[in-house]
């Protein structure tokens, strides 16, 4: 029981009074169970050294007028003690836990032990639920398939699951990781601590870390989208005319954003500036495409973006990534088409191949810019297989017919 009771002393989660407060609780349950009531008894607690003393309080009675051997001792016992007893004083004595049999130690023990673990389990809960959202730091423990455990200062466990790392993070034991609190729930009465370094909420606390307008409320981010490892967007506004929001962010020559890149494995990071004219940010989300004119459907939410043919590219970006944050950061589902060249008459919409290609066949390679047929037959089949989900045999067939209208 004294080995047991001095291990609580190294719980660090659980601070003295309440500590002091449910081992308490616990002797006083026991005195109540063995003597009716516990009033009478004094327990101290020393923390520190991990022990304890129950002291019990009688008042001395006359031999003749013993009624309750728990609040009273006869005067002939007490004399036992110390012989300067008299009648109508009081006898503090210590009373020993062997007194109470080694089978309720036992128990006492148990239901000491577990009313403290679900106190150190309940603490970790409430005190990671206050940081979800939040980015928290610890140190690698183990390395498994689907997760790695993440050990804080405190010991607690933490987890992160393979969904929520970066494609490219690599970690060995011993590393140190900085992520976002995801989610706290308790299974089974374990707090399970779920962090994360592919939400956006991640990417926006490295960004209130680094950039002091966006920690004071000067700058606001509005909206973070990102693909992990590959390219995020960050629309921010200032309310403050004298500051520029995008410049904050990036810091003079790259200084403030260069470390969160490198903290994100070297995404891709677009800033820019937040404004509620839709033409405007559409434009500014496919940076840095520059676009001709944009066609705006507020029903469908639905927007169609005509650019130069040497533009279309960067619009789309690698492996269509640009186009697609694009599109989640301003709620529009975006379009892109070449603007017609007067000099190339000879160009065909895609469209007009319907009948020998199928629609959606045709609708993939309009959602990586291509409208037309020579638009088609400028990319290669790796590029083509690449930027889309069509099989390289359905690619060759669709150049094959695509090229025969200009054999003609």
């Amino acid at each position: 029981m004294i080995d047991t009771f001095a291990e609580f002393k190294e719980l660090k989660n659980i601070d003295r009074a309440t500590m002091m407060s449910v081992i308490e609780e616990s002797f006083r349950t026991l005195l109540k169970k063995k003597y009716g009531e516990d009033s009478n008894f004094d327990i101290i607690i020393n923390i520190d050294k991990g022990d304890f003393e129950i002291w019990r309080n009688r008042v001395i009675v006359e031999d003749d007028q013993l009624t309750d051997p728990n609040t009273q001792i006869s005067i002939t016992e007490a004399r036992k003690i110390d012989k300067d007893y008299e009648v109508g004083e009081e006898v503090t004595d210590e009373v020993k836990l062997k007194e109470f049999g080694r089978r309720i130690i036992l128990s006492l023990r148990q239901k000491l032990t577990s009313h403290i673990m679900d106190l150190e389990k309940s603490h970790v809960f409430n005190k990671y639920k206050d940081k979800i959202g939040e980015i928290v730091v610890g140190d690698v423990y183990q390395i498994w398939k689907r997760e790695i455990l993440i050990l804080d200062d405190e010991g607690n466990e933490l987890l992160l699951p393979k969904q929520e790392q970066i494609p490219t993070d690599f970690y060995r034991k011993g590393d140190t990781i900085r992520a976002v609190v995801l989610s706290v729930e308790m299974k089974n009465n374990v707090p399970s601590i779920i962090l994360s370094r592919t939400s956006p909420k991640f990417l926006e606390r490295l960004f209130e870390s680094e950039v002091p307008e966006i920690f004071d409320g000067l700058i606001t981010i509005k909206k973070i989208v990102r693909i992990p490892g590959e390219r995020a967007k960050v629309a921010v506004e200032s309310y403050d005319d004298r500051i520029d929001p995008v410049g904050a962010c990036v810091g003079m020559k790259g200084s403030r954003i260069h470390g969160i890149v490198r903290e994100l494995r070297n995404e891709n990071i677009d800033v820019i500036n937040f404004t509620n004219n839709t033409n405007l940010l559409i434009s500014r989300a496919l940076s840095p495409a520059k676009i001709t004119s944009i066609k705006i459907d507020e029903s469908r939410k639905h927007a169609s973006i005509f650019l130069n043919p040497d533009q279309v590219s960067l619009a789309i970006g690698k492996g269509g990534l640009n186009i697609k944050l694009a599109g989640e950061l301003t709620g529009y589902t975006i379009d892109v088409y070449r603007e017609s060249d007067e000099a190339d008459e000879e160009d065909v919409n895609l469209d007009e191949f319907s009948d020998e290609i199928d629609q959606w066949i045709i609708d993939e390679l309009k959602n990586i810019g291509c409208d037309t047929a020579k638009s088609v037959l400028e990319l290669s089949v790796d590029d083509l297989v690449r930027r889309t989900d069509l099989e390289e045999e359905t690619i060759r067939e669709v150049i094959r017919i695509l090229k025969s209208e200009f054999s003609n």
